[in-house]
């Protein structure tokens, strides 16, 4: 059986960047299994004008969709109150950072307005957003999980930063680097992979599991159409493994299919 059913004893989910893409996907993936959890929280930019994401919405009274600018603080800590009145006592179990850009500039077109606007959503605002959920991270840990568990893992609280493999710098070397000359995305996601690693070693105290996985190359507007994975596929492996995380896998570096990636 799938490590993706332990979701069911997960109280409470939160997604960011849940509009398109594998935001969207794991918000459908997650609604439409046989494992969905108590809520599940879809952050949004625009929900205005999130169609796909408010239908979805209305087949499955679970989701509730929130406004959520990941570089506005402001907008942060609104989202905050709101997803308080949710979950209220129970806390949040599980934040997935998941909201990204892809800034694509070689050495010789990269400007530093690339560099920042590409490290502002990647790098930053996965740290701002944590930090500013920390209260409800901690209610939810405190509780000790499904059955009063002390286990780490998704049932009792934990940070999931989507990251990429292509933030790794030890593959970056020989003809994958000539394929891959991103200087904005691929740094700021090698940093996120430090801000996993940093925030892993602050939120074990209070139990909190922090890791970094990478979903694969995706047929979606970030990863194009040559793609070998479809979303739905992605987030498949991607819900299975995240199900399954406990104390061994915290501050780690995953693949899509659970193995390690080198940092």
């Amino acid at each position: 059986m799938s490590a993706a059913m332990n979701f069911k004893k997960c109280g409470s989910v939160l997604i960011t960047g849940a509009s398109r893409g594998l935001g969207l996907q794991l918000v459908d993936s997650l609604a439409s299994g046989q494992f969905s959890p108590g809520k599940i929280i879809a952050t949004c930019r625009n929900p205005g004008n999130a169609q796909e994401l408010q239908e979805l919405a209305e087949k499955h009274p679970n989701i509730h969709i929130i406004t959520l600018d990941v570089v506005n603080q402001e907008s942060i800590e609104k989202s905050v109150e709101e997803v308080s009145k949710l979950v209220q006592e129970e806390g949040l179990n599980c934040l997935i950072n998941n909201a990204g850009i892809k800034v694509v500039a070689d050495f010789h077109s990269v400007t530093a307005e690339m560099m920042i606007e590409n490290f502002h959503t990647n790098t930053v605002a996965p740290l701002m957003i944590t930090k500013a959920y920390l209260p409800l991270l901690k209610k939810a840990a405190s509780r000790g999980g499904a059955g009063g568990s002390a286990t780490m893992g998704i049932q009792r609280a934990a940070v999931i930063n989507m990251t990429s493999l292509l933030g790794s710098v030890e593959l970056t070397w020989g003809e994958r680097a000539n394929n891959f000359k991103w200087y904005p995305y691929r740094t700021s996601k090698s940093a996120l992979n430090m801000v996993s690693r940093c925030m892993a070693v602050d939120l074990e105290p209070d139990g909190i599991l922090c890791m970094a996985i990478h979903p694969g190359w995706v047929r979606t507007d970030m990863g194009g159409s040559e793609a070998p994975l479809s979303p739905e596929d992605s987030i498949s492996f991607m819900l299975s493994v995240i199900g399954g995380l406990t104390e061994k896998d915290h501050g780690s570096f995953l693949n899509f299919t659970g193995e390690q990636i080198p940092w």
